[in-house]
């Protein structure tokens, strides 16, 4: 599965919902010290586009987390919403925010030479090193 539209989701206490327009049919970790702070171990992410619409806005809080990203959560409950990229508006959401993810492949990783080694993953996946995310995305 490439992508699947107008999906949906919610935070756990249902203040925040998301509808997303063309989201990524693919799951990408992220193990970068930031991500792994904020959730307490790799942010699982499906790509969302910029096609993004929330309704109970008023429960969003949001954390400007480097010069170029946003990360936004639910303020009555932490659920974790969403890592947007302030140039271009583009959103990375939890996998788990999103429903019918069933059928997605895990298929990259990124900030790999960050990774602990108390964790692994069997899956096989792209892997890329904080360098070359940073040599192909810029910061």
């Amino acid at each position: 599965m490439s992508e699947f539209n107008r999906v949906k989701g919610s935070c756990l206490c249902g203040g925040v919902h998301v509808q997303v327009a063309n989201a990524a049919g693919k799951i990408g970790a992220c193990h970068c010290g930031m991500c792994r702070k904020w959730g307490g171990g790799p942010l699982l992410a499906v790509e969302c586009g910029s096609e993004v619409s929330f309704t109970g806005e008023e429960n969003i809080s949001t954390f400007s987390s480097s010069e170029w990203a946003t990360r936004g959560f639910c303020k009555q409950c932490g659920t974790h919403l969403f890592y947007r990229f302030n140039e271009n508006n583009q959103y990375i959401m939890p996998v788990g925010l999103l429903e019918n993810t069933d059928e997605l492949l895990f298929d990259h990783q990124i900030f790999i030479d960050k990774k602990p080694s108390y964790y692994s993953f069997s899956n096989k996946t792209a892997d890329m090193t904080e360098a070359e995310v940073f040599a192909m995305y810029g910061a």
